[in-house]
């Protein structure tokens, strides 16, 4: 490819150097630079890429994009200059991987809680249909059947594409992707042909990344913005939020609810931890997953299955069969008669849906344990609110670490206590150490009681100062519930 063909779309202020060289890769890492590579030069948090320029030529590139020009230009270098590289950047990876998005049906979901539920029960349903399907999620990246670790709930945008072109070589005609709002701001998204974009509802988190709650919801609603009038805009209009998702949108919007009039509607006859009876579209459907929140998000999977063209009674047919996300509401029952729950609860709004999934279902005679911690170098001001909502919907509650990072977990959880009394402290515990923390609600827990453990989920893994060790909260609640036999 020549550079010439990679700047189609981008906004260039001003080029010095000759735009019909011969370009081997992108990349904004300057370690990972080759010879004829286009080295991105980014405007990070932490990190600025202008400080690698020269060291990316050295290694070989051939081509710098930048927001500032060098004060010493080398010859034989072609520099782009633009206004912001980050949102240039996603321009540049769809132009190099010929545009993959546009021949796929790609569909995104973004809000703060649902989206894994939603991408990846989207792309079990496709699988069923008979389709090639992929999918980008917080859990993985799939082509079809082959899996690929990620890191991030959105990858970078060289990243994105890089996989929707490995999908389209492979033959899948569509694939769910999981929209963050860390996504949309760096403009990770931009660039991206949408079939479809789903909204599910917004909460408190990420206010460590968004200064306000109204900046991080205008985040999202700038995906909607986005997309074209060839797509759909499915809200969830139950949400206050729901509808201003769709106010400038482009789209051909639709709607879903369980309580308002909407275009999609769904109602709970039965709930049980063995799942949930919905009424949709008319039709009673068996679903293998639990709770209003889950209700929603079989709703919005049915209402996406529809709008992409997939008749009603088999729609229903294969909604019925699909099973639990890793992590998400996952339980088993130990032979003493003890409901295990893992679910990746980590913001407030969750953690309290899943809470009052629980205690909707159960009889209130047994003991609610509910195991929690907050994440280190993210939002500290929803640490009380966390520790809050677990007091008011448990009977016991152990405090502990979910992954510290590089702050001090004991300082995590001070700051967790904070949102309770001294009356609510007393039904608390505080086990900074979280294995020993499952230990301890393993070894407490009676015939019959329930232990949630929350904020983790599908993570097999723990950070602490910067390092990540092998952690599995379903695998030790196992463990140690067996030895309590």
């Amino acid at each position: 490819m020549q550079l010439k063909e990679l700047l189609y779309k981008v906004e260039i202020e001003t080029v010095v150097g000759d735009t019909s060289v011969a370009i081997n890769k992108l990349t904004f890492d300057s370690r990972t630079i080759e010879t004829e590579d286009v080295f991105i030069a980014i405007v990070g948090d932490k990190i600025d890429g202008h400080k690698f320029i020269e060291a990316a030529i050295n290694k070989g590139a051939i081509a710098i994009v930048c927001q500032e020009l060098p004060t010493i230009q080398v010859e034989g270098i072609t520099y782009i200059l633009v206004k912001d590289t980050a949102k240039e950047l996603a321009i540049l990876a769809a132009n190099y991987y010929k545009n993959p998005s546009e021949e796929l049906k790609l569909v995104g979901i973004t809000g703060t809680n649902g989206k894994t539920t939603i991408s990846s029960l989207l792309y079990q349903l496709f699988t069923k249909l008979g389709y090639k399907v992929g999918l980008i999620s917080t859990v993985n990246i799939k082509v079809g059947d082959e899996i690929y670790a990620t890191k991030l709930t959105t990858p970078d945008a060289i990243t994105i594409n890089k996989y929707l072109s490995k999908m389209l070589e492979a033959g899948v005609e569509f694939c769910f992707m999981e929209v963050s709002s860390h996504g949309i701001a760096q403009f990770r998204t931009n660039g991206l042909h949408f079939t479809g974009g789903v909204f599910t509802n917004l909460s408190h988190d990420h206010l460590d990344y968004h200064p306000t709650f109204s900046a991080y919801r205008d985040v999202k609603k700038s995906f909607f913005d986005q997309l074209p009038k060839t797509a759909f805009a499915l809200t969830n209009i139950d949400d206050k939020n729901g509808s201003l998702m769709l106010q400038n949108t482009k789209a051909k919007t639709y709607t879903y609810a369980l309580k308002n009039n909407a275009n999609y509607k769904a109602k709970i006859i039965e709930s049980s931890f063995g799942g949930t009876l919905l009424r949709i579209a008319d039709q009673e459907v068996w679903v293998k997953l639990i709770g209003s929140f889950n209700a929603y998000n079989m709703l919005a999977i049915y209402a996406v299955a529809e709008l992409l063209g997939v008749e009603k009674l088999e729609n229903l047919k294969y909604i019925s069969t699909l099973t639990p996300v890793d992590g998400r509401f996952e339980y088993f029952i130990s032979s003493n008669k003890i409901t295990a729950i893992v679910d990746y609860a980590h913001t407030p709004d969750a953690l309290e849906n899943v809470l009052n999934t629980i205690n909707d279902i159960r009889t209130k005679n047994e003991t609610l344990f509910t195991l929690v911690g907050c994440g280190g170098d993210r939002d500290t001001t929803k640490r009380p609110l966390m520790a809050k909502i677990a007091v008011e919907n448990s009977t016991k509650v152990i405090l502990t670490s979910d992954n510290p990072r590089t702050e001090n977990p004991d300082k995590i959880i001070d700051d967790m206590l904070t949102g309770i009394t001294p009356t609510e402290e007393q039904k608390t515990l505080c086990i900074t150490n979280r294995k020993q923390a499952i230990k301890t609600a393993a070894s407490m827990a009676k015939e019959g009681d329930i232990i949630l453990i929350a904020g983790k989920g599908h993570e097999t893994y723990q950070e602490i100062n910067g390092e990540r060790s092998y952690f599995n909260d379903m695998d030790y609640i196992k463990e140690f519930l067996e030895l309590n036999q």
